[in-house]
């Protein structure tokens, strides 16, 4: 662990790309491997499209929400979601694992605001992180004939940081607990992302 005791991650996306379970997940992982934890959950307005935060924070915790600048980690499962997190919660240094596959919004698909380029926010993660692993990881999740699982890509390439105070079975055990259907495409998309994290840097 940390110096300080506790790990403090923000899972950012959007509704429907599995945010919540992804959080699930790795709070259960953390319990299972006899830690502390605390999980929350922020939505937007519209849970489906809608902006969603989650808070993780593992160790000496109480309180269940990441402060200002504090998160040792930011998950993004969407570029632009991703940079919203990074901007309010990444403390200087921090480490980022973020989706570069875009979910545009309403208004951006119908032309009433622009959607910034992917290169611009790999930028400006670069200027605060002191990594940042980018990857598609709905590409990885559909190398294993499940596109819905790249939230658990993404736990994956958490899992291969080596940041979190615990083995990857734990993780796994949780992936067995939480997502029974597709069991064997979701443990292969999860160990896809298990070597992206290893090696720091998305398969070509």
């Amino acid at each position: 662990m940390p110096l300080k005791n506790v790990l403090e991650i923000v899972i950012s996306g959007v509704g429907g790309q599995g945010n919540v379970r992804a959080a699930q997940m790795l709070g259960a992982a953390a319990v299972k491997a006899g830690l502390r934890v605390r999980v929350s959950d922020v939505f937007g307005i519209a849970q489906r499209g809608g902006p969603v935060l989650s808070h993780v924070r593992i160790g000496d915790v109480h309180g269940a929400m990441v402060s200002a600048h504090s998160a040792d980690v930011v998950l993004g499962l969407e570029p632009m979601e991703a940079l919203r997190a990074i901007s309010s919660f990444l403390k200087p240094g921090g480490t980022v694992v973020m989706s570069t596959r875009p979910v545009y919004p309403v208004e951006v698909s119908t032309g009433k605001a622009s959607y910034p380029a992917l290169e611009d926010v790999m930028r400006t993660a670069q200027m605060v992180a002191g990594r940042v692993i980018p990857l598609d990881a709905t590409a990885v999740a559909s190398s294993v004939g499940m596109p819905m699982a790249a939230n658990v890509v993404m736990l994956g390439v958490l899992a291969g940081t080596g940041l979190l105070p615990f083995e990857a079975e734990y993780l796994r055990a949780s992936i067995r607990e939480y997502i029974p259907r597709g069991l064997e495409e979701n443990m292969m998309a999860f160990e896809k992302g298990l070597a992206v994290g290893k090696e720091g840097v998305a398969e070509a």
